[in-house]
């Protein structure tokens, strides 16, 4: 401040016709530059390091040396500006991260019978009854007591959209009660709660200088012998002392420190407000170089948990939804992870389940008990079968299900096996799309490296078309497999869970899926994905090369026009007072190019279909996915049938096929795609999909032709091979159809995006609930996409 007053009140003097205290002025202002800058580079020998600061010293002394008064005041002052707007430029890259920090709650309302009291966030314990009030943050981990919660995480995950909470589901600590007030039953404590461990995240972020910024320093060290050499060159070809004081000038203070530092930082900071917490610069930069990618599979490729993707009715393919609930029913007092499964499977389809009576859980093989006075058995073949033989049909299941290493849950109902259930772990919608992004933007080579059954792993890794699986790796194995890819570049690993965090700290740079609380691969990781979504590393990437590549370009941008200031000036062109204003005017230049690290770039937002469209096409694919396996059970079936039943089969699946199918894809033609062409821009974007269309619409128009000619009292052998051929074809095509569809909505709707496997759709990013769907209907937990959504190997006693 002192010296800006020392270069007005000069400058006032000058006008005024005071010349000598003008120059008095200048000179104190310019003396008080160099007691500063000359600390700053006394503290800068003592800690053993260099910078361009020795030549504003140099710049200033001679200034004064040479009786320049103005020059020494402008480059005083021009430090002091320098200073403020690296400080402004910083705290604004800076905010998203220091936003995460300052809105850390500090107290919590304690629920104590009817009364409540404030106190401090550390004396929550675990078990404690709080009140989060409307607006407030919520101070700890805890699950839902009482009255729904609608929540605002959009300081965690970059989401708009508010989620509901039902009672019985956890909150994470960081979230804003966008509702009305509700109880929360604490589970940890604060300093055990995910927001903490974010915030000792974020605290890591700022701590340490990115590969970059170092670089930066060493050239800036390059930078200022170049400025004391041409300096000298000048004075000493020119015989002037003028002309060396003005490049010292013009060359003072370097933009390439402050380029490099505000774009590294604001890349760290556009990542922290959407999800993505980056543990510091050289974890920034270092991920722009990614070349080679590892990825777990359970809970990083597929959602980690075990969901219900298919039921199968061995009697009629009409009493799919019996099954399922007669399993429910028997399963809901079991603690087994695919009991779970199945009674949310049955709860989002609107089920009634019944208690059951008289179970029994046998480990390791399954359930048996009442249900609505029928004897019901639920597990293994061999447990509902009771060791009599599988019928014709279930043995076909299980011999699909065994190729596809699907897990499956049986179902007998009064010592019959009536059904089976196909349980996986699906793939992540947004999983093939990050994977291609990433290839886009240089990742070579893409490994999936797993503690999961071979055939499980080939089927997931073939899915998504990864160069290389690795299948039943222990934590060790998967150490070896980093240390192997670092040989042939630079490695990330993504991985979720604790045996992963010893490969998360063995990569180049560990990407851990999630931030919940202080746990072992969030800690191992350089960079954490605050919402478990694969896409948000595609961003991350993105995010860092365009950082990087911005803080080079600013760093090129100052040190050029340095340079070419610094000729001018040694060819007498630019005197010293006039170098100090225009490199003023650099280093402006430099930050303000370094700043655009913080935004997005062109084309950073993406396309979004509206709000009603969206919700439009959620709830017809939550419809339809899981009756496309009609198709193809009626093909498998009908060979199997008396010509009557046939023919009545036949005739149920055309009316599904005219009623439903048909509008809905005719429908996606018209309205739907134009729309999305538009988005996504280009010549006619869809025309392939469009194709895909038109391939469904012969398909289905020949079975019609087909189906019209045939015999009333039901097919004849040759006719049952001409339906089975175009019903498998019809069935593949309409699977592979459905899950491009599925994956291009996801690109352009948040809707798609589900969170973890337990919480109902409803919560977890769905709007508020709708009316329960008739029984036909049922949501995508019955997908029956089996090949394209593989998981978790089976698993060993409760499925066939």
């Amino acid at each position: 401040m002192s010296t800006l007053s020392g270069l007005a009140g000069g400058a006032a003097a000058h006008a005024e016709g005071h010349a000598r205290l003008g120059d008095v002025l200048w000179a104190a202002g310019a003396l008080i530059a160099l007691a500063l800058v000359g600390s700053r580079v006394l503290a800068d020998v003592l800690k053993k390091r260099a910078g361009v600061d020795v030549i504003a010293l140099l710049a200033i002394g001679g200034a004064l040396l040479l009786r320049e008064y103005l020059a020494g005041a402008l480059i005083g002052a021009m430090m002091a500006t320098g200073s403020a707007l690296e400080g402004y430029a910083a705290a604004r890259a800076r905010r998203e991260l220091s936003a995460l920090l300052a809105r850390a709650p500090r107290t919590a309302h304690r629920r104590e019978g009817a009364d409540v009291t404030t106190i401090p966030i550390s004396a929550v314990t675990p078990g404690d009854l709080l009140l989060v009030k409307t607006g407030e943050i919520v101070p700890v981990d805890g699950v839902v007591v009482g009255a729904r919660a609608l929540l605002d995480e959009s300081a965690l995950t970059g989401e708009p959209r508010p989620v509901e909470k039902a009672p019985g589901d956890r909150v994470g600590s960081g979230t804003t009660n966008a509702g009305p007030a509700f109880e929360l039953r604490a589970v940890a404590s604060a300093d055990e709660s995910t927001y903490a461990g974010i915030v000792r995240l974020v605290q890591q972020a700022s701590a340490s200088k990115a590969p970059l910024a170092r670089l930066a320093d060493r050239h800036a060290l390059a930078f200022a012998a170049l400025s004391v050499a041409m300096a000298a060159a000048a004075w000493g070809l020119s015989g002037d002392a003028g002309r060396g004081l003005a490049v010292l000038v013009v060359a003072t203070p370097c933009p390439l420190l402050l380029a490099v530092p505000i774009a590294i930082v604001g890349g760290i900071s556009r990542s922290a407000r959407r999800g993505i917490v980056v543990k510091g610069g050289a974890a920034l930069e270092a991920l722009a170089r990614a070349e080679i990618l590892l990825l777990d599979k359970t809970g990083t490729l597929t959602f980690g948990g075990p969901r219900v993707t298919g039921v199968t009715c061995f009697r009629s393919i009409e009493d799919d939804t019996e099954v399922l609930r007669l399993a429910a029913s028997l399963e809901q007092i079991s603690s087994h992870p695919l009991s779970a499964a199945l009674v949310h499977a049955a709860r989002e389809r609107r089920l009634g389940l019944s208690f059951p009576e008289g179970a029994q859980e046998a480990p390791g093989a399954g359930m048996t008990g009442h249900v609505d006075g029928r004897a019901v058995r639920v597990g293994s073949a061999e447990w509902a079968a009771q060791g009599a033989p599988l019928p014709e049909d279930a043995r076909a299941f299980r011999r699909r299900a065994s190729r596809a290493g699907a897990m499956t849950v049986f179902v007998a109902v009064d010592s019959s096996v009536i059904g089976a259930l196909t349980l996986d772990d699906p793939i992540r919608p947004d999983a093939p799309r990050t994977l291609r992004a990433l290839r886009r933007v240089g990742v070579r080579r893409v490994v999936m490296v797993t503690g999961d059954h071979p055939l499980v792993a080939e089927t997931v890794g073939a899915t998504l078309g990864v160069d290389r699986v690795l299948a039943q790796r222990s934590p060790e194995e998967k150490v070896a497999a980093v240390r192997e890819a670092r040989a042939e570049g630079l490695t990330v690993m993504i991985g979720d869970g604790i045996n992963d965090a010893p490969a998360l700290a063995a990569a180049d740079v560990g990407v851990a899926m999630g931030a919940r609380g202080a746990t072992s691969s969030a800690e191992a990781a350089d960079v954490v994905l605050v919402v478990d979504r694969l896409d948000r590393f595609a961003e991350a990437v993105t995010i860092a090369r365009r950082a990087r590549a911005i803080a080079a370009q600013s760093a090129i941008l100052g040190m050029g026009l340095s340079l070419f200031a610094m000729g001018a000036a040694a060819f007498g062109f630019l005197p010293a007072a006039a170098g100090a204003l225009l490199q003023e005017a650099i280093d402006v230049a430099a930050i303000l190019s370094a700043l655009r690290a913080q935004g997005g770039g062109r084309g950073a937002r993406r396309p979004a279909l509206g709000e009603a469209m969206s919700r439009r096409l959620e709830l017809e694919h939550d419809q339809l996915i899981p009756m496309l396996d009609r198709v193809r059970v009626v093909a498998e079936r009908i060979d199997h049938l008396a010509r009557e039943a046939a023919r009545a089969e036949l005739d149920a699946l055309d009316r599904f096929l005219r009623e439903r199918l048909l509008p809905h894809e005719r429908a996606d033609d018209a309205e739907v795609y134009p729309v999305i062409s538009r988005l996504l821009g280009g010549e006619d974007p869809l025309a392939p999909m469009s194709a895909t269309h038109r391939e469904i619409f012969r398909l289905i128009r020949l079975y019609e032709q087909l189906l019209g000619e045939l015999d009333p009292r039901g097919p004849t052998a040759a006719d049952v091979q001409d339906f089975q051929r175009i019903l498998y074809g019809l069935h593949a095509v309409l699977r592979l159809h459905f899950a491009q569809e599925e994956e291009l909505y996801a690109s352009l709707s948040e809707r798609y995006h589900a969170e973890a496997c337990g919480e109902p759709a409803a919560s977890a990013e769905k709007a508020p609930l709708q009316p329960a769907p008739a029984p036909e209907t049922t949501p995508r937990a019955l997908s029956v996409l089996d090949p394209l959504r593989q998981g978790r190997s089976p698993s060993p006693g409760r499925q066939g």
